[in-house]
């Protein structure tokens, strides 16, 4: 009989979705960020001009705007525009100012100024699309890094992103612009925003939805860049925890994300599976994976054969426990058995890891000096969801920051099958992962 593994997908897709800390994809999407407003405001700048020269009657208010336009340095130039409208707040410069503004904080590195900036611009204007272009990106880059205000970030970055895709329609090549700049500048601010509005979605499970607007995203700006994994894994999540599941592509653009991520080990783990789970097969996934390496989007006739019905997850648990001894299984596998409607091995499970001392590691979802809830499987890292609620024997100093990596252990006393809650009491935070964190998953096979 033939053995592979089929590690299961627990938990809901992510309410705030984050692309793996453990990996430090979360510092790379910061570069990215400052790396797109870059090219977002040089392109910009193409195509601005001095336009006050023409429209500015009172002599006083012109001379004040070309000071401030030709300041060479980008903090002197955002101090000098931010006086000049001070000065004059009814100038009829007032919006293409307010764009200048955000250009010279960006190229200061002042992102929070900037931010600022396109807001009032978009009190002016609703429709700026430069404007809506940086707060659709920040907004979404400080809901995916987590936080008290991550989902009401998101959500503003999906609604604006919507206002943008409408605002894109209209959009007509500023003056001075070249038409590559205006062609590219519509392509980068195309995917900004049908990202955004497509990651909103996932959030609410609209997965139709998610899954049109993140391809628009993906298709816009086909990158090899490793920043364009932002819309590439949610799209992934959005084919393949639909009900039903579009696996081909959703399998596509998974193995897309494992190159995009350099191989990103929880990604790598997911998409495997996932690929197992379907096809049945080690054959052809190394191929998928090259195949994704260069190219953004699958070919038309591109196809993945699906293979035959898998055992259910009461069954996989049933030769799960069979197979290995509880005690020498992966927490990942305590999960899958005890969330697996197998009664019968869930109790074997239990029986042997009840009242234990049990050492993990993973991500801080909720905190506090006396508890803890912890995403403790690379999945439920992904999905931000806690699958572990430690009661600690001793408060702690300072408690542990949210998003934060930590090694603890526990005894369990208690869990909740559906979602997948652990409980663990006599807690204690530990300075080394033990070894029953860094067992590998007990593998599960097919009839």
């Amino acid at each position: 009989m033939r053995r592979f593994q089929t590690d299961k997908l627990t938990g809901p897709i992510p309410k705030i979705f984050q692309i793996s800390k453990e990996h430090s994809i979360k510092m790379k999407k910061q570069l990215a960020l400052t790396s797109l407003l870059a090219v977002i405001f040089t392109l910009a700048a193409a195509g601005q001009t001095a336009q006050g020269q023409k429209q500015i009657k009172d002599a006083a208010e012109y001379n004040a705007y070309i000071a401030a336009y030709n300041t060479a340095d980008p903090t002197a130039k955002a101090a000098a525009m931010e006086a000049f409208l001070q000065q004059y707040p009814n100038t009829i410069e007032k919006e293409d100012a307010m764009e200048i503004l955000m250009a010279a904080y960006q190229a200061s590195n002042n992102v929070a100024k900037a931010a600022d900036a396109a807001a009032r611009a978009l009190q002016l204007n609703p429709n700026n699309v430069r404007a809506l272009l940086l707060e659709v990106y920040v907004k979404r880059a400080a809901g995916a890094a987590g936080g008290a205000n991550a989902a009401a970030s998101l959500a503003e970055a999906a609604q604006l992103g919507a206002q943008g895709v409408t605002a894109l329609q209209s959009y007509n090549k500023p003056e001075g612009m070249a038409d590559a700049d205006y062609q590219k500048l519509k392509s980068i601010a195309a995917s900004v925003f049908h990202g955004a509005e497509g990651f909103g979605a996932l959030q609410v499970k609209d997965y139709t939805k998610a899954q049109q607007e993140l391809r628009a995203a993906v298709e816009a700006n086909p990158s090899n860049d490793p920043s364009a994994i932002q819309d590439v894994y949610p799209l992934a999540l959005a084919y393949l925890e639909a009900k039903p599941a579009d696996d081909v592509n959703g399998l596509w653009f998974i193995a897309r994300a494992i190159n995009l991520s350099n191989n990103n080990p929880a990604y790598l783990k997911y998409g495997h599976s996932r690929y197992l789970r379907f096809h049945h097969g080690e054959d052809g996934w190394q191929q998928l994976l090259a195949q994704t390496k260069t190219t953004a989007v699958p070919p038309a006739d591109f196809t993945i054969a699906a293979g035959p019905p898998q055992p259910s997850p009461s069954e996989q648990a049933a030769l799960m426990v069979k197979d290995h001894e509880p005690t020498q299984m992966a927490f990942s596998d305590w999960e899958y058995i005890l969330s697996s409607g197998n009664q019968d091995a869930a109790d074997k499970v239990w029986s042997a890891i009840k009242g234990k001392a049990v050492g993990l590691k993973g991500q801080v979802i909720t905190s506090s000096r006396s508890k803890i809830t912890v995403a403790a499987t690379p999945e439920m890292m992904a999905a931000k969801t806690a699958d572990v609620e430690v009661t600690l024997a001793n408060p702690v100093g300072v408690a542990p920051a949210v998003g934060s990596t930590v090694q603890f252990q526990g005894k369990p006393t208690s869990y909740d099958a559906s979602p997948f809650l652990m409980k663990m009491t006599e807690g204690a935070m530990a300075g080394k992962a033990p070894a029953a964190a860094r067992r590998p998953a007990a593998k599960r096979r097919r009839r």
